[in-house]
């Protein structure tokens, strides 16, 4: 058993702890695996152990790692996680199944236009400033609800919206990071009930530092990456 077996086997035994702590059903917790700046040997060696699941943060990057891969394993899903440019959707679009970072309703539309160009139907999260220290993200209201609506109003057939994502401040401070979740939770409820033609049923929060509270919180999937592949290789 290599290493990287090891330890997704360890957050997968940690995340169903959690789920049971918390009285959450078994298995509504997904992982993603944050493979960006990890050969694609590492990405492989967590597919042979049967991990499907991947975050890239940059574009080019996750075109050389996964165009292979997808050609040889279907199964493989991999999401955007990165701030993305609207020059970066068409790469992106060609190899990912979900965009975890719709922060602005130019690249909705961006993203709905090379996708109809490709015949390709993919999945996005709205990604959503929970903390002021973070630069990316929907940071107020009106512009995320604008951004839903254009959805809701049938422009994007090509897209499909299926919940939020977020990152937590950079603090120790548990109860500002519990604040960053439990906000996007509330927002989701929200606009669940003013959009019912979605199912918002995915919410993107947490990463290795907190994703307890943030299973607590309600999260469906948490964002983990030097806790499986090691330390970046820049």
């Amino acid at each position: 058993m290599n290493s990287i077996e090891n330890n997704l086997k360890e957050i997968l035994q940690k995340i169903e702890s959690a789920e049971q702590k918390y009285n959450r059903t078994k298995g509504t917790v997904k992982l993603l695996a944050v493979s960006k700046f990890h050969p694609v040997d590492a990405v492989e060696k967590a597919i042979s152990a049967g991990h499907l699941l991947f975050g890239e943060n940059r574009v080019q990057e996750a075109v050389a790692k996964f165009s292979d891969i997808n050609s040889f394993n279907k199964d493989v899903e991999l999401h955007i996680i990165g701030q993305l440019q609207t020059n970066k959707v068409k790469k992106a679009v060609s190899v990912a199944s979900c965009i975890e970072s719709v922060d602005r309703i130019d690249l909705l539309k961006e993203i709905q236009k090379q996708c109809e160009k490709i015949n390709k139907k993919i999945k996005i999260l709205f990604e959503i400033n929970t903390a002021e220290d973070s630069k990316s993200g929907f940071k107020n209201y009106e512009d995320l609800y604008e951004a839903v609506k254009y959805c809701a109003d049938g422009n994007t057939p090509f897209v499909e919206p299926i919940g939020f994502m977020t990152m937590a401040p950079l603090t120790d401070d548990e109860a500002l990071i519990r604040k960053s979740f439990s906000s996007l939770r509330k927002l989701s409820e929200k606009l669940q009930t003013e959009f019912p033609m979605f199912n918002f049923s995915e919410l993107s929060m947490g990463m290795s530092n907190d994703y307890e509270i943030a299973i607590e919180e309600g999260s469906t999937e948490v964002r983990i990456g030097t806790a499986i592949f090691g330390e970046r290789e820049y």
